[in-house]
């Protein structure tokens, strides 16, 4: 059986600059990513992963070359055609967090639905729904804490319900554990893990290779290219959210 393609990418190249001061930031990319695939992107400064990682993320467009998502082309988008794209099929999760800050946790995690093709959900069957999300990370009793009352950890996993509670084919995890420590790291890749073992199509962006060590497959880029693409197996998280949830009481 063909595992369906969730991106499909081909030829995909992006140009900065005017004349004869430009830069090739992707050159001629071409990468295919399967349904339920945990993938890291890794590279050093320079290489192009954060030009990839927006592109498919559809916060910038290619120069030229296409780019298709769960079977459409997005390629030629306009910015309010991506910005519907970006908000019903992809869910994202950052390195900030970018919750806000005088907001409940609950509260963050609705806002996607207010903007969504869910919108003429009821104000309660879009707290039901956010509720069900933060139940799914393990924060079923931090729903009415604002951000500055919630450990990095938490605030990440906020951001992770927020990502999810859309039903997207795609997430995309910019350095999602780049602001944690070790621990609260190794639970947010946890349950990352799991989001994968549920059937979660993710895209990671790491410089860790402790990190990238979770995924599946390692795509690696040097000056706007894939340098080498490898299946890496992943590997089995050290602890379940419920075991971390009983060591913290």
């Amino acid at each position: 059986m063909t595992i369906e393609a969730i991106i499909e990418i081909r030829e995909l190249t992006k140009v900065y600059g005017m004349g004869e001061v430009q830069v090739r930031a992707l050159d001629e990319v071409n990468l295919t990513i399967r349904k339920g695939e945990f993938v890291a992107i890794m590279g050093p400064s320079g290489s192009g992963k954060s030009t990839l990682m927006n592109i498919l993320g559809c916060l910038d467009r290619s120069t030229s070359g296409k780019y298709i998502l769960a079977g459409e082309d997005v390629s030629d988008l306009d910015k309010t055609q991506l910005a519907i794209i970006r908000n019903q099929r992809i869910g994202f999760i950052f390195q900030s967090y970018n919750l806000l800050p005088q907001t409940s946790a609950l509260e963050n995690v609705i806002l996607p639905l207010l903007y969504s093709r869910n919108g003429d959900l009821s104000d309660a069957e879009q707290a039901e729904k956010a509720l069900i999300a933060l139940e799914a990370v393990g924060l079923a009793d931090r729903v009415d804490h604002k951000p500055q009352e919630l450990s990095g950890g938490q605030m990440q996993r906020v951001a992770i319900a927020r990502a999810l509670v859309n039903d997207p084919v795609l997430i995309l995890a910019d350095e999602p554990t780049g602001n944690l420590d070790t621990r609260s790291g190794e639970e947010i890749m946890t349950l990352m893990s799991e989001l994968h073992t549920q059937g979660s199509t993710i895209i990671m962006v790491t410089h860790d290779d402790d990190i990238a060590a979770y995924a599946e497959r390692i795509i690696r880029l040097r000056d706007g290219q894939i340098e080498t693409d490898e299946q890496n197996g992943g590997y089995s998280p050290r602890t379940t959210l419920e075991e971390v949830d009983h060591a913290r009481q």
